[in-house]
């Protein structure tokens, strides 16, 4: 009888503990309710150089397979006044898995999925907030590109959800790259030098703070490996990724014109003017003068512009106000005027010490910029002498 008593209790052990494993894991036959995450692959347009977050969720019993999409934006007659103001409002969308699988088929973008790994409640807990965030008076939200976008909103709408804390390993290393390293990454895999020297022109010194973890998966492709790596409950968030559709990359080839080779090629133009003694050569220059200057004036005024009168965080405290001097629109209508030498003596001496103080600025600075800061160096000196 002891015997039988010992092999009873060892028995209902065993079954106990079966019980507090299998609760544990996830009973994804039990549900009709499939929810993944989709990342795609990076386009050949400028908005799409990054890539793109967004949720599928699919019901087997009701027969619905549809995407919930936070890149969504309306593209009205005041569309450029509130992009460049920070204004722009996002929101989240809601269409077919047919639909917006056909988008990518037309931009060649891949598409990677991976399964959540959640139990029946969250899945329907996450599909009910979903649902909720996509009504009209919830579904907007003002953009920002680092730190509230399609992917972060993603991201933080599934976390939300599950019982048990997401726990994310590290997935950068020891050597934290910052947020203009990861940006240049994708800019130099898509063959954009233009797009990268804009966007180092106008955005300032808070794109060099080095991103934590989490930060990063401001990106869909650092989110993927995020999630690839995260657990919640003691089990993996999500299956490992799979391909469900796969095409050549849209990407194109590097052009010879970059902005290095432009600049430089004008700054040696330039130079050769310069030492010419004939006289259209002296009024070429003087016409380059009026220009050049009035250009760069005008660029200091769009970065003072873009720090104070715009919702932009990130394009503060731009030390690019080092060579685009905005006070040029006033002095380049006194390029001849004596009490002029003083001001364009002290461009020259600036740009000098912006030159020997370039890679110590606490703002990354485009090399591509190096022959204008030598060129305003070189014809302020002209002009003051």
């Amino acid at each position: 009888m002891k015997k039988l008593l010992l092999l009873l209790y060892f028995c209902v052990a065993f079954l106990k503990s079966f019980a507090q494993y299998q609760s544990h894991i996830p009973q994804h036959d039990s549900c009709a309710l499939n929810i993944s995450l989709l990342t795609c692959a990076p386009g050949s347009e400028l908005y799409s150089t990054f890539g793109h977050t967004a949720i599928r969720v699919q019901n087997t019993e009701l027969g619905y397979d549809e995407v919930y999409n936070y890149g969504t934006f309306e593209f009205g007659p005041d569309f450029y006044t509130k992009f460049i103001r920070g204004k722009l409002l996002y929101f989240l969308s809601v269409e077919s898995f047919e639909d917006f699988i056909y988008q990518y088929e037309m931009e060649s973008r891949s598409i990677q999925e991976q399964i959540l790994l959640l139990d029946c409640g969250e899945k329907h807990r996450l599909l009910e907030a979903l649902h909720q965030n996509a009504q009209p008076q919830n579904r907007y939200y003002r953009y920002d590109f680092l730190r509230d976008n399609c992917t972060t909103r993603a991201r933080d709408m599934i976390r939300e959800q599950t019982k048990d804390s997401v726990l994310f390993k590290n997935i950068l290393g020891d050597d934290k790259p910052t947020f203009r390293d990861l940006i240049h990454s994708y800019l130099d895999a898509g063959h954009q030098p233009w797009s990268k020297l804009g966007i180092d022109i106008l955005l300032g010194a808070p794109l060099d703070q080095r991103v934590t973890n989490e930060e990063s998966m401001f990106l869909p492709d650092y989110l993927l490996r995020g999630f690839d790596s995260a657990s919640t409950g003691g089990h993996p968030l999500v299956t490992p990724p799979r391909t469900i559709l796969s095409l050549p990359s849209p990407l194109g080839k590097a052009s010879i014109f970059t902005p290095f080779l432009v600049f430089l090629t004008l700054l040696v133009a330039v130079l050769a003017l310069q030492f010419s003694k004939k006289t259209w050569a002296i009024r070429t220059l003087r016409i380059f003068d009026r220009v050049f200057f009035l250009l760069l004036g005008l660029a200091g005024l769009l970065l003072l512009f873009m720090w104070f009168g715009t919702d932009h965080d990130v394009c503060r405290n731009n030390y690019n106000l080092l060579w685009a001097l905005p006070l040029h629109v006033i002095g380049v209508f006194f390029l001849e005027n004596e009490k002029a030498k003083n001001w364009f003596r002290l461009v020259s001496y600036l740009s000098i010490a912006l030159l020997v103080a370039w890679v110590f600025l606490p703002q990354e600075m485009n090399n591509a910029l190096i022959p204008i800061v030598i060129l305003v160096a070189v014809r302020s000196w002209k002009i003051s002498g």
